[in-house]
């Protein structure tokens, strides 16, 4: 892959208000992403920005005055890694999300993170000294051909040996099984595989709206010829079977394997424990939204839900 465009921005604060419904602020040290997966809602970012280079290929490196008063952040959440991935290859270098938790620390704030890097492991000291932290991996396949064509982030052994070192260092771990690629990722074997170190699993459909639904169309036609007629199905025609039948599926699996499962937001604010709770989340628009002036908060749009 070419050298990514880098450049430094300065922004007034590096926390935004959030109207997600597992945070009351969003936190992202860079804009774009190297990882440049070719199925991310993020790619949105760049009309906001100015860049005009393809997604994965510019970061904007964001220096931000020092956060005053972090203890204002006393039991807020915190997620970090909504709309970029806060340990890409160049944080060895600048270290803006180092600095963020060095900032936070001792403030009380409760932080979730979201990656696809094992670079977490550098800060896994300082992130346990916040109170209920969080972290989670996407992972949607075992096998590295087909993540090699989707990202350009760390190998999935990589990340699921940080998964659990965090997890053997009493972090919550999330295992966030998305997008889920229909007839390409098997569900059922990444969770025999982390079922042991997480305490959570999410899974998400497959969402393709925007530009890249034209590019992964085309690569399921090249690689994957035989499935092309199912993917005109669901991504064409808005055919839902697939995700029902996965559905039932996995709420089988989950009876017979001991798992507790549920549906869109069912568990968001159950208390991780063993063994993993499984939620299954192919069904955005159905989400609960609560009424009053909380709505907006706690709705969920896709296109800054976890990674």
């Amino acid at each position: 892959m070419a050298e990514a465009l880098i450049r430094h921005i300065q922004t007034h604060s590096i926390l935004s208000k959030s109207n997600l419904p597992v945070c009351e602020y969003s936190v992202n040290p860079y804009v774009g992403c190297t990882h440049g997966c070719k199925y991310c809602y993020a790619s949105f970012m760049k009309r906001f920005t100015g860049h005009t280079e393809p997604w994965g290929t510019f970061l904007d490196v964001k220096n931000w005055p020092e956060i005053q008063n972090p203890q204002k952040y006393a039991g807020k959440e915190l997620f970090i890694g909504s709309v970029t991935d806060p340990y890409l290859p160049q944080e060895e270098i600048f270290g803006r999300t180092k600095a963020l938790l060095e900032q936070l620390q001792g403030s009380g704030a409760k932080i979730s993170i979201a990656t696809k890097s094992d670079l977490v492991l550098r800060d896994l000291d300082l992130i346990k000294s916040f109170p209920d932290a969080r972290v989670s991996w996407s992972v949607n396949t075992l096998d590295e051909d087909f993540r090699r064509d989707m990202d350009n982030a760390a190998p999935i052994e990589r990340r699921l040996a940080a998964m659990e070192a965090f997890h053997c260092a009493g972090v919550r771990t999330t295992c966030f099984i998305s997008p889920i690629f229909p007839g390409i990722t098997d569900a059922e074997a990444i969770i025999r595989k982390v079922r042991g170190y997480c305490n959570l699993v999410w899974l998400e459909n497959l969402n393709l709206r925007g530009g890249y639904k034209t590019a992964i169309l085309a690569y399921i036609q090249e690689k994957y010829p035989r499935l092309l007629p199912l993917y005109r199905e669901i991504y064409q025609a808005g055919d839902r079977s697939y995700w029902q039948a996965l559905d039932e599926r996995l709420r089988n699996f989950a009876a017979q394997n001991g798992l507790d499962y549920a549906v869109n937001d069912d568990s968001i604010s159950r208390p991780f424990a063993a063994p993993p709770v499984m939620v299954n989340y192919f069904y955005h628009e159905q989400i609960r939204k609560p009424a009053g002036k909380d709505a907006a908060r706690n709705s969920c749009p896709r296109k800054e839900k976890c990674r």
